[in-house]
């Protein structure tokens, strides 16, 4: 069943516990997605996948307790692991876990007034949901209204710049009018231009930014990584 340790408050409580249980999820169906795909034997009984606060995931049967303490992800997700393909039986769990980290994250939003609930809700939206990163797809969004003019690329230049200190930077999120925004931006190993059509990774440590094939950082490899480091400052740190 889904855990929860203490139930979190403020807005950065309960998008940091968004967060950990997020990460536990994009790693079951990614890195550990054998382990996980095992665990889902159609023939035992109903099915839950959960992500706790630790960042630990489990396979597990729904809460016996109703109503049970946090809401439950969906039921059965084991049932119909055969009957579809692989690829596609892992995109609709994804779905499905995505709606269940944000009924979670609402549950504990909901004494929360309104404009908290809509920074919340922004935070949230600001990173790629599961179904993204299991798909690889990208989510296009809206052109800003004509009239944001330089408050419009500066925004956008703080989605990509502007994750805490200490994460990867990923550039995941496909604007379709990204080319005129970042076309500034060159890869630190190849020297090419931002093309919102490729996965970018930036360093943490010189904040320069490269095509993630260039530096063989894949998204769902970049999900598990904390702080990146490109090769030229790994290359420095061994050398001291």
């Amino acid at each position: 069943m889904a855990s929860i340790s203490s139930s979190p408050r403020s807005v950065e409580d309960i998008f940091k516990d968004y967060t950990a249980r997020r990460s536990s999820l994009v790693r079951a169906l990614t890195s550990d997605v054998d382990d996980f795909y095992v665990q889902c034997d159609p023939e035992k009984e109903n099915l839950c996948l959960y992500g706790h606060p630790n960042e630990s995931w489990e396979v597990a049967l729904p809460a016996e307790e109703v109503p049970p303490e946090l809401p439950e992800p969906a039921l059965g997700i084991n049932f119909a692991r055969d009957g579809m393909h692989r690829k596609d039986w892992l995109s609709l769990v994804a779905v499905h876990s995505d709606c269940w980290l944000l009924s979670v994250a609402f549950y504990f939003g909901a004494r929360l007034n309104r404009n908290d609930r809509k920074r919340l809700f922004s935070m949230i939206n600001d990173l790629p949901t599961v179904f993204e990163v299991v798909t690889g797809r990208k989510p296009v969004k809206d052109k800003p209204p004509v009239e944001s003019g330089s408050k419009a690329r500066n925004s956008a230049k703080r989605s990509i710049d502007g994750q805490p200190k200490g994460d990867s930077k990923l550039i995941e999120e496909s604007y379709n009018d990204d080319e005129d925004e970042h076309g500034d931006t060159l890869c630190g190993s190849c020297g090419g231009s931002y093309n919102s059509d490729e996965f970018w990774i930036g360093c943490d440590i010189c904040e320069r930014w490269y095509h993630g094939k260039c530096v063989k950082i894949t998204p769902a490899k970049a999900e598990m990584i904390k702080q990146y480091k490109c090769p030229s400052c790994s290359t420095k740190k061994g050398r001291q």
